[in-house]
């Protein structure tokens, strides 16, 4: 309970203003309600009652008693829609800024972080847990604001007649008792419930995402199986969850009612001994059914405090989450090819140390290849080098300043990475290149721009050759392009930006051999050339390396030119020439090669 008003706490305070109004409107509507009852025991006493007694009724007391009854239905009307929009605009805007909170501190924490949790767990996080933190909001303002009803129409019962008003209140111990047990009953539940729904999606993420494996291993009983188990299990924690509400809300429900019968059959007695009258019965037993609702308003904010403390807790651990990177206030100084330096680089998956002391240097201009077997670290550098993750220890310089000295998107600006795993947005082919949309002034990129990056990644040639061009959507992930145009317009998306070092990550893999050396050559040749380190293991891009850089096991073994490193480096050449006798065999066996066309082209 103290978690969850402490959560409540929160949102009033951050919505201060709308909160105020959506209360302000329900109070109107309690006050109103309660004025209602007086509105009908007046009638009831003065119109009805007159009537029979004394025949007639005159037409002042009953426009009287038409107009009460109106005035108080109508503002009670206007108190219940402006709680109800108020209240909405409040729970909203909540969930919308822990959805941005929490996407940017995705954005903020490392990758070292996101590797720890899966994915369908974040999405839960920014989808699910947001909206479960907020979900009392809804009858928040209507709860506060009927506490004025509660407490009007107790005072208002206990001046009508004080006996009647003492049965009546007995049964507020008996709600405290409920809510105590609800509350204790419903809480691991809430929180079993909460956890499947980020298990279900991850799931379904993992699925998804790997509809191509699952297909073609023909894993889709499987598959269907385990997200089967897990829902069921969702389900069943669901069920749980509203069992307990089920007979939670009832009993709610039925102690008022029978508080109403109390009243009624303990006012019968007082009202034939006289000591109360017909209309003042009439309005305290009103009153007292009026009093179910606030009591259900209260039971609703109750009844979402357990999930929203699980939603809000799961949220808070993100937003807590340390391992956000720190920035610095250098500046870079030229718009050249920049040096590389690495000093001692060390790195750690938890335990396992991947990069060991690494040491080498590029210098400006030049373009170095980072070759060695699976394992040996490269991968990991490449992150290092575009400062997805930071070393545990040594330094990655840029001109002799340390990239963690760099302000907040320095980096991107001097640095452009091409992964192996190519991602395109369902954009054009423009909007995937621009990231943002050409020639508008956040990014400056134009459709000159966009041409030229387009044929220093040899792909100008079929972009020119689809339906619209540039304006041609390239689907979901590139679905509708081949694994090398989707590289090439990956990279065309880096060069676009002039970035003074450009790091591949193998990411001319999918690419005929022959168009690869021609974006080499190009990248070599460029107007405003980069410095480059590619991770190559195809012995043609090798050698179009001004400078080779071997490792293994996370250490540098060796560095030079590529004719140095075969003749010195047995580990180096018979990796390479591994590679060679596999392209070979491919060729002896007729497979043609990727990226035909261009070849033709």
């Amino acid at each position: 309970m103290r978690q969850g008003l402490r959560v409540l706490g929160v949102a009033i305070r951050t919505e201060k203003a709308v909160f105020t109004l959506a209360v302000t409107a329900s109070a109107l509507y309690g006050g109103m309600t309660v004025a209602s009852a007086w509105a009908l025991g007046w009638a009831t006493q003065n119109v009805v009652l007159t009537s029979f007694t004394a025949g007639d009724v005159t037409t002042g007391a009953l426009w009287t008693g038409v107009l009460l009854i109106f005035g108080t239905a109508l503002l009670k009307a206007i108190g219940v829609a402006g709680r109800r929009i108020l209240a909405g605009v409040m729970q909203y805007r909540m969930q919308a800024r822990s959805r941005r909170d929490v996407t940017k501190q995705y954005l903020r924490l490392p990758l070292s972080w996101h590797h720890r949790h899966p994915t369908g767990q974040l999405l839960s996080n920014a989808s699910a847990d947001a909206e479960a933190a907020w979900a009392p909001l809804a009858p928040l303002p209507m709860a506060v604001g009927v506490i004025v009803m509660l407490v009007t129409a107790a005072i208002a019962m206990l001046f009508t007649d004080l006996v009647l008003a003492l049965v009546g209140f007995l049964i507020f111990p008996a709600i405290a008792v409920l809510n105590l047990v609800y509350q204790r009953r419903l809480s691991p539940l809430a929180t079993r419930a909460q956890q499947l729904r980020a298990e279900v999606s991850e799931i379904a993420h993992e699925s998804f995402d790997g509809a191509l494996v699952v297909k073609t291993l023909g894993r889709e009983e499987l598959e269907t199986d385990r997200f089967r188990r897990r829902a069921h299990e969702l389900r069943d924690a669901n069920i749980a969850v509203g069992r307990v509400r089920g007979l939670f809300d009832p009993m709610l429900e039925a102690l008022p009612t029978l508080g109403v019968l109390a009243v009624l059959a303990v006012g019968a007695g007082r009202l034939s001994a006289g000591a109360i009258d017909a209309g003042g019965l009439v309005q305290v037993a009103y009153l007292f059914t009026l009093l179910a609702f606030p009591i259900r308003a209260l039971g609703w904010v109750l009844a979402e405090l357990p999930r929203s403390v699980v939603g809000w807790e799961r949220v808070q651990a993100v937003l807590d989450a340390t391992g956000s990177m720190e920035y610095g206030s250098a500046a870079a100084t030229s718009t050249a090819p920049a040096e590389l330096r690495i000093r001692d680089v060390s790195y750690a998956y938890g335990e396992a140390e991947v990069l060991h002391d690494v040491t080498f240097e590029v210098p400006a201009g030049r373009t170095v290849a980072l070759v060695g077997p699976t394992g040996s670290g490269k991968s990991t550098l490449v992150q290092l080098l575009a400062r997805l993750v930071d070393p545990d220890s040594g330094q990655v310089l840029l001109d002799d300043v340390d990239l963690r000295e760099l302000p907040y998107g320095g980096v991107a600006e001097s640095v452009a990475l091409v992964p192996q795993q190519t991602f395109l947005f369902d954009d054009t082919v423009r909007g995937n290149i621009a990231l943002g949309g050409g020639g508008d002034s956040d990014t400056g990129i134009g459709d000159e721009d966009v041409w030229a990056a387009l044929r220093l990644a040899q792909a100008d040639g079929f972009v020119a050759r689809m339906p619209s061009g540039l304006d041609t959507r390239v689907g979901e992930r590139g679905a509708t392009l081949s694994g090398g145009q989707r590289q090439r317009l990956a990279l065309a998306r880096a060069v676009v930006r002039r970035p003074r070092l450009l790091v591949l990550d193998d990411a001319t893999s999918s690419v005929d051999p022959q168009v690869e050396a021609r974006i080499l050559h190009g990248l070599r040749d460029a107007a405003q050339a980069s410095t480059v380190v590619v991770v190559a293991y195809r012995m043609a891009t090798i050698a179009l390396a001004d400078e080779v850089v071997y490792l293994d096991r996370g250490r540098v073994v060796d560095r030079g030119t590529h004719e140095e490193l075969l003749v010195r480096c047995p580990g180096y050449r018979n990796l390479v020439t591994a590679y060679e006798r596999e392209e070979a065999e491919r060729a002896a066996i007729d497979i043609p090669p990727i990226e035909e066309e261009e070849i033709s082209a």
